[in-house]
């Protein structure tokens, strides 16, 4: 008993660091909304660059480390295992096959050509791949369940999130562009949305303004990017703990077994209706959550040192997925 009150309060003072940083991130984007109509930096971001500041200005003492610790991996697995719930296989696999099969491999051609670019620029192996699944797949969500699965240094995660966010807020923006300069139809814009398009309220936002067919297609796209991120993170943990270990559990980290379960039951129709938006909500808040505390282990100076690199092989990276979307959607003809 005491062992175990001796634990909780080590943890507490980290613990309640990373909540008010992650409370002023939720202040910061409300406050954005209020001002401009919308916030342009999502409050997972703002809490990585809070919490990155403030180790930049005042590196936090050792009592507040065990809490830091716990937020940034623990909080972190659980928000992948309840990321889970908000994926139905169901929904996604009345679009057909051709467009599953489709999107899937070019978020793998995506992946191999954004780490291929990233080392090509000389960048880390773990920074490399933090991009390139971050680019492919869903953006900071991606990148954040990546991590602890390739124990990637907090300096990277933040530098990776950095950048990937606010090349994603620039997106959003200039999409809907598109549609008259490659004359996309609402179908083939909303698949491009979908594919290209970092967050999926950024989906929405991406595609509102142009019909209700884009946003129907591109949500359903987005989702199955996102269901790429249990086998791409399956994989990445089978190659980072090496083939000799025949123990499963040893193998696969329990989150992604998790997340897998969570997907099945959600597709089962298993977990009641009203569970849904508590479950994303829950999700949304570890995950803010583990960013302060991310952020509260980086010196910002050591992230802007690698600054142009990661900005170049970020936007190469982006390039290339628009290229591959494009390719997929001339090949369906959707």
């Amino acid at each position: 008993m005491h062992a175990a009150f001796r634990k909780c309060a080590s943890v507490l003072p980290g613990l309640l660091l990373c909540c008010a940083v992650t409370l002023a991130a939720y202040a910061l984007e409300a406050t954005e909304s209020w001002l401009f109509g919308r916030a342009w930096l999502e409050s997972l971001v703002l809490a990585i660059l809070l919490g990155t500041g403030i180790h930049t200005v005042h590196q936090p003492d050792r009592r507040f480390e065990p809490g830091i610790h716990l937020a940034a991996k623990l909080l972190l697995e659980i928000a992948v295992v309840l990321l889970g719930a908000s994926v139905s296989a169901g929904a996604l696999l009345e679009n057909g096959m051709g467009l599953i099969g489709g999107i899937a491999g070019v978020v793998v051609l995506a992946i191999f050509f954004s780490y291929f670019l990233g080392r090509s620029a000389g960048l880390p192996k773990k920074l490399a791949i933090l991009i390139a699944c971050g680019n492919a797949i869903c953006g900071n969500s991606a990148i954040a369940a990546v991590a602890p699965v390739i124990d990637a240094d907090g300096k990277d995660v933040a530098a990776a999130i950095a950048f990937t966010a606010v090349l994603g807020v620039a997106v959003v923006h200039a999409l809907p562009m598109l549609v008259r300069l490659l004359s996309f139809t609402p179908v083939e814009y909303g698949v491009f949305a979908g594919l290209t398009v970092y967050a999926v309220p950024q989906v929405l936002a991406a595609t509102s303004s142009v019909s209700a067919a884009s946003v129907h297609i591109g949500t359903l796209v987005k989702l199955v990017r996102v269901l790429m991120l249990g086998p791409v993170v399956l994989v990445l943990s089978l190659g980072q703990r090496g083939s000799a270990r025949l123990n499963l559990s040893h193998l696969v980290p329990w989150f992604i077994v998790g997340f897998l379960m969570m997907l099945g039951c959600r597709s089962l129709g298993w977990i009641p209706a009203v569970a849904l938006a508590p479950a994303n909500h829950a999700a949304n808040f570890f995950t803010i959550l583990s960013m302060a505390a991310l952020g509260l282990g980086v010196d910002a100076r050591a992230v802007l040192r690698a600054g142009g690199k990661v900005a170049g092989v970020v936007v190469c990276s982006l390039l290339g997925l628009g290229a591959f979307s494009l390719a997929l959607i001339e090949l369906l003809g959707v």
